[in-house]
């Protein structure tokens, strides 16, 4: 039994090692397993400058720590000083913990581009001072930034009076949460929709807040999104595009910035930066407001919504979507033009009326006729231009598509559609250029022959290249020859076994179907390896990435022949409505072959479920602990004594206890009975219930994570022991240690201690008093600690010298050496028993700590916050955790002082030991999606204990 013993903590290391690597793992591949940043920084010409905008004396007064600001450089800076402003107001909101000078790449790219126009039009950059407020960790400040931007809105349009072309709307750009205060606009009683019309997000968390630290938090997010739901036909006026920064950002997953889709005819769109055309970049949470190939495109976008009338962004909304799209979604390598040929589509797929003006073609080209299926022209110092026409009748029987693609990436056209012309000359065509499609390196366009019943040739315009060196390629093929499916290798093959295709044909593109991809949690990694025939330049291959349920695309670009590994992974899990799958698109070169490999990632696999509920961890971790520290008690109701925390962690810390009650919970509510009486009780919805609903893996998931959280848990321990230890050991030698003593609970010096900490709360933090108590308490168990450990030094020499004593002592009456050890003996045991009451009493007050420590873990950042503003306003108002803490207070700074001694007689004992099970299962049912309950669950158990010494 004793061998036993011995080797359970050996496994029981080895388990929880294995579990805690897994997280940090997955925690490695979220942070640093990622593509090579692509953004270029932006950078300013002439020394910016930011004039402070003076704001009413009301709301000056009201909001002392916000700021307006204009940006400006160099002479504009000069022009603007005056306030005397002509151009198109853009405001720019920060967000969490950022600043109002984040506003200069948008302002100094915009300005530029304005000099290049002679300043026909111009924009004026605003931005707003939020004091750097961590408002994604602390809710208490987001409605009164909401109402401060209301009021800067009015200020700004206010600026513009009396000009010719006065603005009557103001356009935002929000970074991280300042995009959210945007949207809460909106949820304002006196806010006027029309005074915004456009709003970009940058990276903005819009489904769900990523720490779920405190129910103003909770409650601000569920007011935004459920305004936005039920007022949509309201909405459709606004404009609202959100871009996701990819995997590159950490610290909002891309699938939280994802707006709903309202309607059919919505009016949002969300992209990933990695999608958007000419940026092809996934950005980190800050690089996304410097990204100079992001910002180009938002400006882009900016100048093209300008309505030459009014000379403000236009009051159409279709024209705005069609702007977005043709900037963030599918850009055809041409200029916007307000034109039939310009799509309006907001699904992602381009749509054209039939009425199209004819194009008039140059006829002083030479025209060639082309009648093989495959054509490849390479062009350079040309000095005559040449037509190149495709007749369809004789390719319509055999082929169903036609292909072309063209590494001339400037802005003309260069495909058009001939309609029923017999001659070899097609004066008059349709511009089929709007619907080619920019990559990186070429421009493509796919044509469906049978969408075009009216054409009867394809035109091919090869300009003068005037000393440029470019390549055009076309072939006729069926859809079929270049359709193939790979199934994806399954979610538990840990990368053992792999799917396998070899494309061998002369293609130019291949459409590579990745079969039953669907789900968040799959990751793979793709392995293209090219092999060529001959060793000649050939122009690099693009690989696309394309996930038809959402823009969150990712383009690859490599020399051939190579060897390329491509992460295949979802933002987003396949809508139950939608049948389309996952594609990698590979434009390719014709005399080189294509492997496509593909194998499970099981690293990035933890990688997903660590980047999709890392948040979640902590409601995980004080499970385990509450279920330790139940049987903690329960150990000492039945034998006297208090176990080990990382014994107790191994006996009692098990799954099984928690998850079945809660998918049995979550499988009852599914009938009306069981609801009604749920609802009657006044019970919240269980978080498992909504997780579940949003994610079929769910049950599975939740189980990992459990284990995840008592390998947390467990090493977590490991090292506050450790710490412990090295702490009493310096403290050891030091100090000399005072003799172990049953204190008091009460005492008038505890009392004062409790109101003085309660008056600390009530007046300026929550978290602040806890931290105090928090110090007070660590302090208490390391002396505690001492005192065990000289106590137990005392007894181990005193049984030594005892020894030596009776081997000394033969020479001794019989009667005087029997009297000697029966007081020796009664010492000892004396003081033995004390000794292992003190130590059983650290051990409880150690999983106490522990406890504590993550309440205190989890209302940290509305402490950070509060000593942030403390010169503005002693009182953290409104304080999420003001009431916890007065009870904590009341609670802690008494049981700190008690013993295991007193609970061992009590009545609640049996109850208190209970408890912990019900607690930890109402931890993981309520506060996986609302962290700020985990703290009322704990206090609860303490309050339970605290009982125990009296009653």
């Amino acid at each position: 039994m004793g061998r036993v013993g011995r080797r359970l903590p050996a496994v029981a290391a080895v388990l929880y090692g294995a579990l805690a690597a897994l997280v940090l793992l997955g925690v490695r591949d979220v942070l640093f397993v990622y593509e090579e940043n692509r953004c270029s920084m932006t950078y300013m010409y002439e020394y910016p400058e930011y004039l402070k905008i003076k704001l009413p004396k009301k709301t000056a007064r009201r909001y002392p720590a916000y700021e307006l600001y204009l940006y400006g450089e160099g002479n504009y800076a000069e022009e603007n000083k005056n306030l005397i402003l002509t151009g198109i107001p853009i405001l720019f909101l920060p967000g969490n913990a950022g600043s109002y000078k984040q506003v200069r790449s948008l302002g100094s790219i915009a300005l530029r581009k304005a000099e290049d126009l002679d300043f026909k039009y111009h924009f004026n950059f605003f931005s707003v001072n939020f004091n750097e407020e961590l408002v994604a960790l602390y809710g208490g400040t987001l409605q009164r930034q909401t109402k401060f931007v209301h009021e800067c809105l009015k200020v700004i349009l206010k600026l513009y009076r009396g000009q010719e072309f006065a603005p009557t709307s103001v356009a935002i750009v929000g970074h991280s949460m300042g995009g959210l205060v945007a949207r809460a606009l909106l949820t304002l009683k006196n806010f006027k929709p029309e005074l915004i019309n456009l709003l970009i997000t940058q990276a903005t968390p819009h489904v769900a807040p990523v720490m779920p630290l405190d129910r103003y938090l909770t409650d601000f997010y569920a007011a935004v999104n459920n305004h936005w739901i039920l007022k949509a036909q309201d909405l459709r006026n606004l404009t609202t595009l959100s871009v996701a920064g990819g995997f590159r950002d950490y610290q909002v997953r891309s699938g939280l910035a994802f707006l709903p889709r309202l309607s059919q005819h919505d009016s949002a769109l969300s992209v990933v930066s990695s999608a958007v055309p000419r940026a092809w970049a996934s950005t980190d949470h800050l690089s996304i407001v410097w990204c100079k190939e992001l910002i180009l495109a938002t400006i882009r976008a900016f100048f093209d919504l300008i309505d030459e009338n009014t000379r403000q962004i236009t009051e159409d909304p279709k024209k705005r979507m069609s702007v977005l799209n043709h900037h963030f979604v599918r850009h055809p390598g041409k200029i916007f033009e307000e034109n039939p040929e310009a799509f309006t589509e907001l699904t992602g797929v381009q749509q054209f009326p039939p009425e199209q003006d004819p194009v008039i073609l140059l006829g002083t080209f030479a025209w060639i006729k082309v009648k093989t299926s495959k054509w490849t022209y390479s062009v350079y110092n040309d000095s005559d231009g040449k037509y190149f026409t495709f007749p369809l009748a004789s390719h319509r029987e055999s082929y169903s598509h036609i292909y072309c693609e063209n590494t001339m990436l400037d802005t003309s056209s260069w495909i058009y559609g001939c309609m029923n012309s017999n001659s070899s000359v097609c004066l008059e065509a349709t511009d089929l250029s709007w619907r080619a499609e920019l990559l990186p390196t070429i421009k493509v366009v796919i044509l469906k022959l049978q969408d075009y019943p009216s054409l009867s040739h394809i035109v091919i315009l090869v300009p003068p290249s005037a000393g440029n060196k470019f390549t055009l390629d076309c072939e006729f093929f069926k859809e079929d020859s270049r359709t193939i499916q790979l199934p994806v290798t399954n979610l538990f093959s840990f990368g053992l076994s792999s799917s396998k295709i070899l494309l061998n044909s002369s293609g130019l593109f291949y459409n590579v179907q990745l079969q039953h991809f669907n789900q968040v949690y799959q990751a793979f990694k793709i392995h293209v390896e090219s092999h060529c025939q001959s060793l000649i330049e050939r122009k690099p291959s693009v690989y696309r990435l394309h996930i038809p349920w959402s823009h969150e695309d990712s383009v690859t670009v490599v020399n051939v022949p190579s060897f390329t590994e491509i992460s295949a992974k979802l933002h987003i899990a396949q809508p139950e409505n939608e049948s389309r799958v996952p594609v990698l698109n590979i434009y390719s070169s014709s005399d080189c072959q294509y492997e496509v490999i593909l194998k499970t990632s099981f690293l990035q696999v933890l990688g997903q479920i660590i980047r999709f509920h890392a948040g979640a961890l902590p409601v995980y971790v004080v499970s385990n602990i509450l279920l330790t520290y139940g049987g903690q008690l329960n150990t000492l109701m039945s034998t006297g004594q208090c176990s080990e925390f990382s014994l107790e962690l191994v006996r009692t810390a098990k799954p099984y206890k928690v998850e079945p009650i809660i998918s049995i919970v979550v499988f009852l509510q599914g009938f009306n009975w069981f609801r009604e009486i749920w609802d009657s009780l006044l019970l919240p919805e269980v978080d498992a219930a909504v997780l579940s609903s949003q994610d079929a893996w769910f049950p599975l998931v939740s189980l990992i994570l459990f284990l995840f959280g008592t390998g947390i848990a467990y090493w977590s321990a490991v090292f506050f022991s450790t710490s412990l230890r090295i702490f009493s050991s310096l403290w050891l030698t030091l100090t000399r240690p005072t003799v172990l003593s049953k204190a008091k609970l009460i005492t008038p010096r505890r009392l004062c201690m409790v109101g003085s900490l309660a008056l600390v709360s009530w007046t300026t933090c929550g978290a602040f008093a806890l931290f105090i108590i928090y110090l007070q308490y660590l302090v208490k168990v390391i002396k505690l600690s001492v005192n065990v450990r000289a106590e137990q030094n005392v007894l181990n020499r005193d049984l030594d010298h005892s020894k030596e004593t009776s081997q000394n002592s033969i020479g001794c009456t019989v009667k005087n050496q029997d009297l000697i050890d029966s007081t020796s003996g009664a010492t000892q045991s004396l003081s033995s028993s004390t000794t292992a009451e003190a130590a059983n009493t650290l051990k409880i007050h150690v999983t106490v700590l522990n406890l504590f420590t993550w309440i205190v873990l989890l209302n940290l950042p509305s402490l950070v916050y509060w000593l942030k503003n403390l010169r503005y306003s002693v009182r953290l108002d409104p304080d999420p955790c003001r009431t916890t803490a007065i009870i904590l207070v009341c609670i802690l700074e008494i049981l700190m002082n008690s013993s295991t001694s007193e609970m061992k007689s009590s009545q609640l004992l049996k109850i208190a030991a209970k408890v912990p099970l019900l607690l930890s299962v109402a931890a993981l049912a309520f506060g996986r999606m609302h962290l700020y309950k985990v703290p009322h669950f704990v206090t609860f158990s303490l309050l339970l204990h605290l009982l125990c010494c009296f009653v």
